[in-house]
């Protein structure tokens, strides 16, 4: 896939209308290259809630899709957090909706409800606590209840309970990027480059993660490159990772597991949008005192467990 850069015009509006406005660009790791080349920090959801929550009053331009920027805006409520694209969503976050956390919650009161970040700002306001790829096995380890229900993400919760003695009971969604990767994809990485580290989000299948050597969040990814030298990995992930390890590490052969796999959610944001959303300060993200309010309680539990 080609990498497109910014404009250098384009890039420089952005930035001086950034500093005018003293906003604070954060961008998600599967955002476009354009996207990170004018973003103040790039990461995944665990890093960049931590960001939003540190941003103190300012403007927050939030790069990735509805349910990231609906967080930054819960955990800081003074800011004020813009979308540039209000047609950037999840489909995983709406495959889970309030009625279904008060279905479960009857059907199992002596369960935790643990939603994956990967969910509406309603649902986080239904739920004990939230986690992310990166820290949800910390997360629920860390939950005084020997029973959790994690939502809406299946295969997060199916790596979840390989690795801890909990009972955990799984939602049926799913994330449609991940569940293009195939077992296949790694048995033939596997054969073509025999000597690589084959590295799956724990959002792929079961069988997809029992054949990657590590299973890991995009930042986890990152931080593996870092650590593995010149060996070459074979990544199962979205595209804009693979293109942020090839340009973090340019000496370290980076591959695909099977074809490149895009979000269309992930990669509408563009440069030209940023600016839009700077200039006409579009599309701010508004939410009721109360769900910020109950939803934080569950994301403010998620940072001090992890």
């Amino acid at each position: 896939m080609e990498v497109v850069a910014v404009d250098g015009r384009l890039k420089k509006c952005i930035l001086d209308l950034k500093r005018k406005k003293q906003a604070l660009i954060l961008a998600h790791n599967y955002q476009r290259a354009e996207i990170k080349e004018v973003s103040d920090f790039t990461g995944d959801s665990l890093e960049l809630s931590r960001r939003a929550a540190e941003a103190g009053g300012s403007l927050i331009v939030f790069c990735g899709v509805r349910f990231m920027a609906e967080t930054a805006k819960i955990l800081n409520p003074e800011a004020r957090v813009l979308l540039p694209r209000s047609d950037a969503g999840c489909p995983m976050a709406d495959m889970v909706e309030p009625f279904h956390v008060a279905s479960l919650r009857a059907q199992h009161p002596d369960a935790a409800i643990c939603a994956y970040v990967n969910s509406s700002a309603s649902v986080k306001a239904c739920v004990d606590v939230c986690c992310t790829s990166s820290n949800a096995l910390l997360v629920v380890k860390g939950l005084a209840q020997g029973k959790v229900i994690m939502l809406p993400d299946r295969n997060l919760a199916s790596w979840v309970a390989k690795h801890t003695e909990k009972t955990i009971i799984p939602f049926e969604g799913h994330c449609y990027v991940h569940r293009k990767f195939r077992a296949s994809d790694l048995v033939q990485a596997r054969r073509a480059h025999p000597d690589a580290l084959i590295i799956a989000h724990p959002e792929c299948d079961p069988v997809v993660l029992d054949l990657a050597d590590e299973v890991a969040s995009t930042s986890g990814m990152l931080r593996i490159a870092h650590e593995t030298g010149n060996r070459e990995l074979v990544i199962a992930t979205e595209w804009g990772i693979i293109e942020q390890l090839k340009a973090a590490f340019p000496d370290k052969p980076v591959y695909s597991a099977g074809a490149a796999r895009t979000c269309f959610n992930m990669k509408k944001t563009t440069a030209e949008d940023v600016l839009l959303a700077l200039e006409e300060d579009r599309y701010p993200v508004s939410l009721s005192a109360d769900v910020i309010e109950a939803a934080g309680k569950a994301l403010r539990l998620m940072l001090e467990l992890s």
